[in-house]
């Protein structure tokens, strides 16, 4: 990456000169690093809703009004900063976000890529359902190479996050694609950050609800549903799963 042309220290030559036990030498100024650093996190393409994304900003529930939902986000706060402290020989190559909608989790989701980004990593940010569609349209001569340039970088990239894992509707296709990109993360040992919304019963969540008006009961998909056993049985291998059950803090703020 090339230095700053407005720095002060090297007037945009990317070295500086030092001076030590008298003898002058040279030595790389900060400004290429920083330079660097801006254009990782241009490239990871995070979203402009979570691009000042942060564990600084991220909101928890107040501990008076719900000390369990202030809880549970904050050890999953603590989680997401050990991942990026550890990274990138972390105890499981990826982290998951799971939980209910509102939460928080592609916020945190986003703030370890932003951090992984700032010390040097290529990342690049994901939303699975785009991913996908532009991965099918690329079947199509005419649709240009878009498609197979993102499965690549899906494949490739040193850290990827997938927003909203299993929102894609489910079929074969997609079991395949989405099991092809973790197969080949895995077994290359890059890095995957998964968010989704989708309840697991081996984690403990309920998938048939009654509804409150209605009393009828309404029988979720599960993980497994929207991207088959294998997809699901390599992330949980792959990542440490954080539960953020909570209530949707989103809507609360609104109010």
């Amino acid at each position: 990456m090339g230095a700053s042309s407005n720095c002060p220290h090297c007037d945009g030559t990317g070295w500086k000169q030092i001076a030590r036990a008298g003898v002058v030498a040279v030595e790389r100024c900060e400004c290429r690093q920083e330079s660097r650093q801006q254009a990782l996190l241009e490239n990871a393409r995070i979203p402009d809703r979570f691009r000042q994304a942060g564990f600084d900003n991220f909101s928890l529930p107040d501990k008076r009004d719900d000390p369990i939902g202030n809880d549970k986000l904050a050890r999953a706060m603590v989680t997401a900063k050990s991942y990026v402290r550890e990274y990138p020989s972390p105890p499981k190559l990826g982290i998951m976000f799971q939980g209910s909608t509102g939460a928080g989790k592609t916020h945190l989701a986003c703030a370890v890529l932003h951090e992984l980004a700032e010390q040097g990593f290529e990342c690049l940010f994901f939303d699975y359902q785009a991913l996908l569609e532009r991965i099918r349209q690329s079947y199509d001569v005419s649709s240009g190479s878009g498609g197979q340039r993102e499965y690549r970088q899906a494949l490739e990239a040193e850290v990827v996050l997938l927003d909203d894992l299993g929102s894609h509707r489910p079929s074969d296709w997609v079991e395949d694609t989405v099991t092809s990109i973790i197969n080949h993360r895995y077994n290359a040992g890059k890095a995957l950050i998964v968010t989704t919304n989708l309840p697991d019963p081996e984690l403990g969540d309920q998938t048939v609800h009654k509804d409150p008006v209605s009393s009828h009961y309404r029988v979720r998909d599960t993980l497994v549903d929207r991207i088959g056993s294998r997809a699901r049985s390599r992330v949980y291998e792959m990542c440490h799963i954080v539960k953020m059950d909570t209530h949707d803090y989103r809507l609360q703020k609104k109010r």
